[in-house]
């Protein structure tokens, strides 16, 4: 186990790493850019914008979350496929957040562990929390009860997403700073295993109706569209 995770580690650490994923996730970008504005432009500009962060942290499989979950073209919607969407939603939010806590505390501050872990977590919790919030008071929710029904809701997610992805990040990027390919590496590795790592639990939220789950993008109806 523990040459495994060397060998990974190895891997990381490498420009290659970094080379090897703009090459998947920059065609995986474009292909969702052109099917936006060609097949689903009716969709609401936060989901594009949710969609489009999605793929640039995770790359294909972002990209396989959006065909099979995000579009209108789906054959039919369901408990799984809400998840998905609600899970996208949620991890653009964190993932900008998440990014922000450890350039910030790891690669300008050089701060300790524990401070980098909570400082990090809350700029992700923050972050996802005002994506949750905003589109509820644009809906007239007041502010009260936009931020109950957001802790209530997106809590356990965000919760789930960012002590896992964080607790890898730590763990493959050790010290490393912004100046080495494993600082970044480590990051876009910790955020995919967050996305993984949040859906179950955000499948369970909305089999407990705790969550509804994001609108099926069949149902989304923009003069744009």
């Amino acid at each position: 186990m523990e040459q495994s995770g060397t060998s990974l580690i190895s891997i990381l650490s490498t420009p290659c790493f970094l080379l090897g994923w703009a090459a998947l996730m920059l065609p995986s970008l474009a292909i969702l850019l052109v099917d936006l504005r060609r097949r689903n432009a009716h969709l609401m500009p936060l989901m594009k914008w949710v969609w489009a962060l999605t793929v640039v942290y995770s790359g294909p499989l972002g990209l396989a979350v959006y065909w099979w979950s995000g579009r209108k073209e789906i054959a039919a919607d369901g408990t799984w496929r809400r998840a998905a969407r609600s899970v996208a939603h949620c991890y653009s939010g964190c993932g900008m957040g998440e990014i922000a806590g450890l350039v910030l505390t790891v690669g300008i501050l050089s701060l300790s562990t524990v401070w980098v872990a909570t400082i990090t977590f809350a700029f992700a919790y923050a972050a996802g929390f005002a994506l949750t919030v905003g589109p509820l008071m644009q809906e007239g929710t007041k502010l009260a009860q936009a931020v109950r029904d957001a802790i209530w809701s997106e809590t356990p997610s965000i919760t789930v997403m960012e002590v896992v992805a964080i607790g890898v990040d730590l763990t493959l990027a050790g010290d490393a700073g912004m100046g080495e390919a494993l600082f970044w590496s480590s990051m876009i590795v910790s955020l995919t295993c967050g996305l993984i790592a949040a859906y179950p639990v955000n499948v369970l939220l909305i089999r407990m109706g705790v969550k509804e789950g994001m609108m099926d993008p069949r149902n989304t109806d923009h003069a744009h569209g």
